[in-house]
């Protein structure tokens, strides 16, 4: 098992070569290593020149220093960072004698698993550090920096502060009995747990919108062979990321991209032509075009503007709507004078040109004005929660759902201030009110080391 009371230490900047790299140190063995390495312990928080020199008194580089004091750092506990020239063999040299020296190597998300642990930040805040390392997108850094200066968490308190002066004075009518305990009145408990399950399912409502953010919004190009589909994709690549070919049915698995538009990260997806004939391999190529279309949030369908256009299984018409379809006319080069043949004519219609990028530019716009649609966030401020919190979300839903059925049954409210407990429980699970070790080490274990 880990402790979570010795010293640990890990570079924290990636390896290679750079000006500088960073190399943290938290645990109660860092007052005594500034001494042994400095002979001083410096001011906490003030950038500090020293020349580091292993146990065998070798120099090693001549670097700044910098000392936090717990409670006021990262971790809640004695902190030590090092700043050496950013040569990995210097990292590597002062780390091991870091090592040598009685410290431990840090795991994963060891430092942010410490500082939550300290009461420096609750779960939720911990969950926004690798949410804001790993944004792709303007919108997906803005929804982690609001998670991580702790506006999921505050919401949380504030309906668990709800939720639990409704359980005080459900637990009151328990303890006086000749009490009534009033159900559906206007200020009776019944209607605070009606509205703390409306906030419930507003928070509930943006998991879609987090996971959007964190694994980019999900666009898929639908067409037949020879459409153009794979061209359209290195157009708004901006690079030959796909091998265009004059013969049909060249894409035969799906090629994924990730874009930049309108502040979002788009995870677009080339997939095998459809059409009614193929070989073996084909086929499968088509199956799984539908299977990624059943998970798509966007929908690019790409035709040949001089052909007439091939039919499309019900099932994947039946989820292209003009909220989340865009109909582009590929070949309008090939146009002259004529229009091309309408399809889909209630979702918005856009003529492009892959040969010359005719179009390219009205067709991204078109695109933005579906992203700004389909990426909004659904309420809650901004906040988008994570599929962990969804399930926390729902478990807490689904408790007070059945509290507020034995209210209106009239049935003893033991039953009611049961389910309140445990709606409260999962609630806490959001922010880590929770003893679950294994959880911890799965959730800390996708961190980055030296975070």
């Amino acid at each position: 098992m880990i402790s979570d009371t010795d010293t640990i230490v890990a570079p924290s900047t990636p390896y290679g070569e750079s000006a500088i790299a960073v190399i943290r140190a938290s645990g109660p063995r860092v007052p005594e290593l500034l001494r042994e390495l400095f002979g001083r312990t410096p001011p906490p928080r003030r950038a500090t020149r020293g020349l580091y020199r292993d146990l065998n008194g070798h120099r090693v580089d001549d670097l700044v220093y910098c000392y936090f004091q717990k409670p006021a750092s990262y971790t809640g506990e004695d902190v030590l960072e090092l700043y050496p020239h950013g040569n990995p063999l210097i990292v590597r040299k002062i780390t091991d004698d870091l090592l040598a020296r009685g410290c431990r190597s840090a795991s994963p998300g060891d430092f942010t698993r410490r500082a939550f642990l300290n009461g420096r930040m609750d779960l939720s805040q911990a969950e926004a550090v690798i949410d804001l390392i790993r944004a792709r997108s303007d919108r997906a850094l803005e929804a982690a920096g609001r998670q991580l200066r702790g506006e999921l968490g505050a919401r949380i308190h504030t309906l668990t502060d709800t939720l639990l002066q409704v359980l005080a004075e459900i637990e009151a009518y328990i303890d006086f009995p000749e009490e009534d305990l009033p159900g559906e009145n206007a200020d009776g408990p019944g209607a605070r747990i009606r509205n703390l399950l409306t906030e419930i399912e507003h928070l509930a409502a943006t998991a879609h919108y987090g996971t959007m953010l964190r694994e980019g919004v999900g666009t898929i190009i639908l067409g037949a062979p020879n459409a153009g589909k794979s061209s359209l994709l290195n157009r708004l690549a901006k690079r030959e990321r796909a091998i265009v070919s004059d013969q049909p049915g060249t894409t035969r698995d799906f090629l994924e991209e990730r874009l930049h538009l309108a502040g979002h990260c788009i995870r677009l997806l080339d997939t095998a032509g459809l059409r009614e004939r193929g070989d073996t391999i084909e086929r499968m190529g088509m199956q799984k075009t539908l299977q990624q279309a059943d998970e798509a949030d966007l929908f690019l369908v790409v035709l040949d503007a001089t052909l007439p256009h091939p039919p499309l299984p019900d099932t994947l018409r039946n989820r292209l709507t003009p909220a989340n379809t865009l109909v582009i006319h590929n070949k309008a080069d090939l146009l002259d004078s004529r229009q091309p043949e309408s399809f889909l004519p209630e979702c918005r219609q856009v003529l492009f040109s892959a040969l010359n990028g005719e179009g390219i530019d009205t067709l991204e716009g078109a695109l933005e004005a579906l992203l700004q649609k389909e990426a909004e966030s659904p309420g809650a401020d901004r906040i988008a929660v994570s599929a962990r919190h969804a399930r926390a979300l729902d478990q807490a839903r689904s408790a007070l759902e059945t509290a507020l059925e034995h209210l209106r049954q009239g049935q003893p409210p033991e039953l009611a201030a049961s389910e309140l407990r445990a709606g409260l429980d999962a609630l806490g699970e959001i922010v880590g009110r929770i003893d679950n070790e294994a959880m911890l080490d799965k959730l800390f274990a996708t961190f980055c080391i030296g975070k």
